[in-house]
């Protein structure tokens, strides 16, 4: 009987593997030395080896021709009819381990335990090409967590490997996208360019590095930035009303409605404000005449309802990496780093996913994930909670479960497991680990209930020149939380330094502070519009009517002014890559390209770092705050006056809607690689006819502007 044998991405996976099968010691930390330093572990059934990532790469042109070391227009475009591809030297005593392995003649089938998606897939399918394997029987085992439960599942329930050849097509390809734009489009516009920006920035050297992802998101920065220094200030000024209810005070907001004097009226900035202060000052001037001695408002209409806020979806790689920006202040590499971390300990789920939801499979056995978290101090009564009230049993009828918005793994969830390996490690894994638990367990409470009231005052104008009577009306608006429902799993401990965990349902600031899904800075400014308010108060405003006066204090008049758009900081830099149709105006091309995103879960965080390390882009480590270089600047204006179409978010996302087509089986490989060649191809030679370099310089020089020493 022939051996089976499990090939892992890392070490560490092939650990929890080998004690699945019973090779090594549950509570063992590391192989054996002796297996270690051999590369495997094996007994009288299973073989256990790994990868260190990725073992081969593609060759560099000049292993096709020694000729093509030396970068020449001449040679371009290079595409080559069949690719190369070596070992890498630093992984090369590993790669023969696992080549002499998986061609032994008693190794009869092969387990590909590799990371469950596309790079995962195309790591080892390298290999095993490389390595020339054939004739063996090939099993894919896809998990979603390293549970030993996990573990055995994919084990027992390992398809066929070429069920997965389409998710290999477009791994390949993916490479060969980024191959053949690197290497062409660098090197064409760094041997057009080079010298002019050599001789701008004062440098010895000067390649220019362009990527179908990278040159994107560098477009989509510089593009904020400019969109920043180009924002001119509007001041505007507003009228508030100061009113009372017995011992409480509030405001009212003017808006010139329909009945109003000023309605339409071009002194107007919005309907809320004016665009000088003496005519927000004449206003006042009016109220005030217009105001009995007694300084009374009527109450033109009051509503009550109630306002329901559902709990958010769960975590995907994304919405994960943009939290852990804000609220920790990492950036997408760390938090993938940790949450990698989480998940070989046990305590996660897969972390590079771009779903949201579980599945229906999930949704069935999610008692046990609950259960678990029952051993957490920070969460545990929450789960005791969440078991006793049973709500975990209709899961699946609810938008938290959808099996069509899943493609290779369902959302970031604790396993309820792995406890032992948490104290070992840092804080900030902790931190996260709780961020994660509580927006799982999030999702089996009822919505938070908000009670809302809002209140119109108005005063009656006398009639003026033209015998028209007017009126002027005043705007309050009012907001309680009447039940906490969900939040009241997201009281973090990390936050209790700043808020009052512990606070009431009632106190809308706390119980806000503690929801991810109301921190984000468009949030907050939406929440500024209603008042915060207790019982007493919301007990006085439910005895209004309508028809009744209330007392005016005081007019004042508030000053503004707009606001420029906010520069992207690290996380949410990784939520625009991941909804690249935001900037698509075209509805049926934003539909079509939905969930394609710029990048993938897995790249994204990569991307950002390589953009930061080759200095076309800072990122601020205490605020994650991302902003362009003056390198970055120069970059983009050679692109954009070059192939323009890279740094536009339509075309990255097109790309990557294609290589889902492929893996998927919608697209034919060959047919999207001849695409791939030929825009390749047309694209090089047109930068190779360009002759734009004087138009250049007064773009650098007007760019470097903002970059005088000591100017922000």
């Amino acid at each position: 009987m022939g051996k089976c044998i499990f090939i892992a991405e890392k070490p560490s996976v092939a650990l929890e593997f080998a004690k699945t099968l019973g090779m090594v010691a549950k509570d063992s930390t590391s192989f054996p030395s002796g297996d270690r330093r051999n590369g495997f572990a094996e007994n009288e059934k299973f073989i256990v080896s790994w990868c260190f990532g990725h073992l081969v790469t593609m060759s560099y042109p000049d292993k096709y021709d020694p000729n093509l070391k030396k970068w020449s227009l001449n040679t371009l475009p290079f595409i080559p009819d069949e690719y190369r591809y070596e070992v890498l030297e630093s992984a090369a005593q590993q790669f023969e381990v696992v080549s002499k392995l998986l061609k032994r003649e008693d190794v009869t089938t092969i387990y590909v335990c590799t990371d469950s998606g596309r790079e995962g897939e195309y790591i080892y399918r390298l290999v095993e090409m490389q390595a020339g394997v054939t004739g063996k029987s090939r099993k894919r085992v896809w998990i979603d967590s390293q549970t030993e439960e996990e573990i055995k599942r994919g084990i027992k329930e390992a398809k066929d490997l070429s069920e997965y050849d389409d998710l290999s097509a477009a791994a390949y390809l993916r490479a060969q996208e980024d191959y053949l734009m690197g290497i062409n489009f660098s090197r064409a516009l760094t041997l057009k360019y080079s010298d002019l920006v050599k001789n701008f920035l004062k440098r010895d050297k000067a390649v220019i590095a362009v990527g179908r992802v990278m040159t994107c998101v560098l477009g989509i920065v510089v593009n904020r930035e400019r969109e920043i220094r180009d924002f001119v200030k509007t001041p505007f000024y507003r009228v508030i009303a100061g009113l009372s209810l017995g011992s409480k005070s509030f405001d009212g907001e003017w808006k010139a409605q329909e009945a109003s004097r000023y309605f339409q009226s071009p002194e107007l900035y919005k309907e809320n404000g004016f665009k000088e202060r003496a005519c927000a000052d004449h206003l006042i001037e009016v109220l005030e005449k217009n105001l009995g001695e007694d300084r009374l408002v009527k109450v033109s209409s009051i509503e009550k309802k109630k306002e329901t806020k559902n709990p958010p979806l769960l975590y995907n790689l994304a919405e994960a990496q943009n939290d852990c920006s804000k609220f920790f202040k990492i950036s997408p590499a760390d938090t993938l780093q940790v949450i990698q971390e989480l998940y070989e300990k046990k305590l996660v789920t897969y972390p590079r996913t771009d779903a949201r939801v579980l599945s229906t499979a999930v949704a069935k056995v999610i008692a046990n994930n609950i259960g678990g978290l029952r051993n957490y101090a920070p969460v545990a009564d929450i789960a005791k909670e969440v078991l006793a009230g049973e709500s975990y049993k209709t899961i699946a009828r609810t938008k938290y479960v959808n099996d069509k918005q899943i493609t290779d793994h369902y959302a970031i969830i604790p396993t309820g497991q792995g406890f032992q390996n948490l104290k070992s490690l840092r804080p900030i894994h902790q931190k996260v680990y709780e961020l994660i638990c509580r927006r799982f367990l999030a999702i089996f409470f009822k919505p938070a209930i908000y009670q809302k009231v809002s209140l119109v005052t108005e005063l009656p104008l006398m009639a003026d020149e033209t015998g028209k009577e007017n009126i002027e009306k005043f705007f309050s608006s009012f907001k309680v939380l009447s039940e906490e429902g969900y939040l009241a799993a997201m009281h973090y401990s990390f936050f209790k330094d700043k808020n009052d965990s512990t606070a009431k349902p009632a106190d809308n600031k706390a119980a806000q502070s503690a929801d991810p899904e109301a921190s984000g800075e468009d949030k907050n400014q939406a929440e500024e519009e209603d008042t915060a308010c207790d019982e007493e108060m919301l007990k006085k405003l439910s005895e209004l009517k309508k028809g009744m006066e209330i007392p005016l204090k005081e007019f004042t008049v508030k000053e503004g002014e707009t606001s420029p758009p906010k520069r992207y900081n690290s996380g949410a830099l990784i939520l625009t890559m991941e909804n690249a149709g935001q900037f698509i105006e075209d509805e049926e091309l934003r539909e079509q390209i939905k969930g394609s995103g710029i990048g993938t879960s897995a790249t994204r965080a990569e991307i950002l770092n390589k953009l930061v390390k080759i200095e076309y882009l800072n990122l601020n480590d205490k605020t994650q705050i991302i902003t362009p270089t003056l390198m970055g600047e120069v970059v983009y204006e050679i692109v954009n006056s070059s192939i323009k179409p890279m740094l536009d978010p339509r075309l990255t996302a097109s790309w990557e809607k294609g290589l889902t087509g492929v893996a998927d089986g919608s697209i034919p490989s060959d047919e999207y690689r001849t695409k791939l060649n030929d825009y390749v191809s047309r694209r090089t030679n047109a930068v190779k006819g360009l002759n734009n370099q004087s138009t250049l310089r007064p773009l650098f020089v007007k760019a470097a502007g903002y970059y005088k020493k000591g100017k922000k």
